[in-house]
């Protein structure tokens, strides 16, 4: 399914946050990796979540659901052995679930999205997962994998971070169930360490004891340990949230979005701030974002590293910002379901932006006075680049269509119903 997006001069209304995504994600895990009953409330609903959802069953987890919260009865250290796993497009959760998968004597992952998560490199984790004396059969470190497991071995281990966090968050979920003591040392860079922040903050609450280095590149996790069953309760969701508010910003709103603590551990808080810096009118108080917007902005320049999955939308808002904007330090980008630098700016040009790539940096030359639009434009399966494009269609001065907008689902199912409630004439068609 594709979307058309027609320029929208006013956007005027009030949402609920999505849940997070991350956060749900990582307490369907604990839960699971729990012996006894778990509650999550308020979890997300995306293809994301879905797949840690089906996955955990599959590995012998219990979960009931109602419209209010999931129940999981967790399988502890002792997974279900399963044949096969099925994440989907959920490069997150595959890798989480490598991990665990090693506690099982024979899985394969299978390769459902050839030509997005299939394409994605997992060789950092594969070699991690082999110190520990995992065997493992792939593709040059791609999908499908097969991981030969039963007794993965704590001790010293080595993983390298400058390609993504979630190896090592993946390692973090693994070694406390181990018999021995593990040490776990990052090599080179670790990328987007506030998401590594959130996975500790989780493992915290489920009970785990981890000993991490102020600079989040050392860890000793001691063996033995169980995880606790809990309540938790999900907070709203910035990734997704960023596009919403960015679409405010580059349009004449008063647009409202509850549940976003203004001290969550998200890097994505961040879109708030840079909106701010772009001289955007909103005030931020008891998990409420209010956006005045009147269109005008100013360029900014971001290290994008701290908040990852807003980067997009920023962009996206600097469009039509006055001056040249630059994010820096974004190389990470390249290695999600798209490049999400060389892919999406190549989109943007097509629509009318003025922007450049640099091997870690996105320089966006903006023009206050708008894009022409007129054009349909490939979002290459990627949840975040639909809903940047979708922001800039908003301001465009012809219509855009969006290729396979569908994907949105994967984080945010109902960015499209969220923003026509705002009033934004968005369209779907076959």
């Amino acid at each position: 399914m594709d979307v058309i997006v027609t320029p929208t001069p006013t956007l005027q209304g009030e949402i609920q946050a999505l849940s997070s995504k991350n956060y749900t994600t990582r307490y369907l895990l604990v839960a699971a990796l729990a012996e006894g009953t778990s509650t999550i409330y308020y979890p997300a609903h995306s293809e994301d979540s879905d797949a840690m959802r089906r996955c955990i069953r599959d590995l012998g987890a219990i979960v009931e659901e109602d419209n209010e919260k999931i129940v999981i009865t967790g399988f502890g250290k002792n997974p279900k052995a399963a044949e096969q796993l099925d994440v989907g497009n959920a490069g997150a959760v595959l890798r989480f679930l490598m991990a665990i998968a090693s506690l099982c004597p024979d899985v394969t992952f299978i390769n459902r999205y050839p030509d997005s998560l299939g394409k994605r490199p997992h060789s950092d984790l594969i070699d991690a997962l082999g110190q520990m004396g995992v065997k493992i059969e792939h593709n040059e470190g791609k999908l499908p994998i097969r991981i030969q497991g039963g007794a993965p071995k704590g001790g010293k281990i080595q993983v390298s971070g400058n390609v993504s966090s979630q190896f090592l968050s993946a390692l973090l979920f693994l070694t406390p169930l181990l018999e021995e003591d593990s040490e776990i040392e990052v090599l080179h860079d670790l990328k987007s360490k506030v998401v590594v922040g959130q996975t500790l903050e989780v493992l915290e609450q489920a009970g785990i004891v981890i000993h991490a280095s102020e600079d989040l590149m050392n860890y000793r996790i001691p063996g033995g340990q169980k995880y606790e069953s809990k309540k938790y309760v999900v907070q709203g969701d910035y990734p997704g949230s960023a596009a919403i508010l960015a679409a405010a910003a580059v349009t004449n709103s008063d647009v409202i979005v509850h549940r976003l603590e203004e001290k969550s551990k998200q890097g994505e808080r961040a879109i708030v701030d840079v909106l701010r810096m772009m001289e955007v009118p909103l005030t931020h108080e008891n998990g409420i974002v209010h956006v005045k917007g009147n269109g005008k902005l100013k360029a900014v320049e971001f290290d994008g590293d701290k908040a990852t999955d807003a980067v997009l939308a920023m962009v996206a808002a600097a469009v039509f910002a006055e001056g040249t904007s630059r994010f820096y330090d974004v190389e990470n980008l390249r290695y999600k379901e798209c490049d999400r630098i060389t892919d999406y700016l190549n989109e943007l040009r097509k629509a009318g932006a003025n922007v450049e790539e640099r091997q870690a940096e996105i320089i966006v030359h903006g023009r206050p006075e708008g894009v022409e639009g007129g054009v349909e434009i490939n979002a290459h399966y990627d949840h975040r680049v639909i809903m940047a494009l979708t922001v800039v269609g908003l301001r465009a001065k012809n219509p855009i269509r969006i290729k396979d907008a569908h994907h949105v689902a994967k984080s945010y199912p109902i960015y499209f119903d969220h923003l026509k409630a705002l009033g934004a004439n968005v369209e779907w068609v076959e």
